[in-house]
């Protein structure tokens, strides 16, 4: 049940380049600000029917780290990812989180790293790959070597977040509220340092910043916390690679874009992928 838990925040990711294209030319720190405050909005109304959750705040300065630093550090690095190298270069090494989180959890205690997963996630990402690069191909310069340095940490970090979350499976989901205001207090410095202010024009740019607040920059994080804790942390990591391919689907829905052979690939590829890293779990022996 956790591990489904876990997959709703992925499914919720799929909405982010929809919302993202939809909400108009918003600087990246300050939508994310704006996101992340509207995300801590939901811990806080959910207290008002938990008065006493409020007091899972109080949690030792090391849980707090790593919660601002899956969060906040996460997307710094990626905007700082994109700022400094090609949008599909930097988004490449970026999505090799699944494969970290995949990798790493062998070595998590009660985990044990099968052969399975590692195909399953490699066939996810070569579905990725297809996403991402459209099909063609993509280069390493040297010159942007600064925005690849900063992609493949902003992969370590929400792989480590992930995994190191389960060492704090005792720490309940409504900390996550926390970490949501602190990351969106950050994003605003971030912004006001780095950005001009550029604010949504008209309803539709308006609601689909409200989108992005409740969903892929605000329930998905608690749903995660809560998957990666408690349930199949490998499945979870492999079955993330649908991200990309649920976010093409919506696209393609939307009419924003065309479906292709490329797109059915990568959907066969990445489905493959998830149900065998998922196989000892799909198919368990009763």
């Amino acid at each position: 049940m956790a591990t489904f838990v876990g997959f709703l925040a992925i499914i919720m990711w799929a909405m982010l380049a929809l919302f993202t294209d939809v909400s108009g030319k918003v600087p990246p720190f300050q939508l994310t600000a704006m996101t992340f405050a509207i995300g801590t909005s939901l811990g806080l109304i959910s207290w008002l029917w938990r008065p006493g959750a409020a007091r899972n705040l109080r949690q030792p300065a090391k849980v707090w780290l790593l919660g601002i630093a899956g969060l906040f550090g996460y997307h710094f690095l990626y905007f700082t990812a994109l700022r400094n190298a090609p949008a599909v270069d930097a988004s490449l090494i970026a999505y090799l989180w699944p494969l970290f989180i995949v990798v790493g959890s062998a070595l998590m205690p009660g985990e044990k790293l099968r052969w399975f997963h590692m195909v399953g996630t490699l066939l996810g990402l070569s579905g990725t790959v297809l996403i991402i690069t459209k099909g063609g191909s993509f280069g390493f310069d040297a010159q942007y070597g600064f925005g690849y340095a900063m992609a493949g940490l902003c992969a370590l970090t929400w792989a480590a977040y992930s995994l190191l979350s389960r060492r704090f499976a005792h720490v309940p989901t409504d900390a996550v509220t926390g970490f949501c205001a602190a990351t969106s207090v950050l994003s605003l410095v971030s912004h006001l340092m780095l950005e001009q202010t550029i604010w949504p024009e008209g309803a539709v740019q308006w609601l689909a910043v409200l989108g992005l607040g409740l969903f892929p920059v605000g329930a998905a994080f608690y749903v995660w916390d809560y998957g990666v804790k408690h349930g199949n942390i490998q499945v979870l990591g492999a079955a993330s690679y649908a991200a990309p391919l649920l976010s093409t689907l919506v696209l393609i829905i939307a009419g924003v874009t065309e479906p292709t052979t490329r797109v059915m690939l990568a959907c066969l590829l990445i489905t493959l992928g998830a149900v065998l890293a998922a196989k000892e779990m799909l198919f368990k022996r009763r």
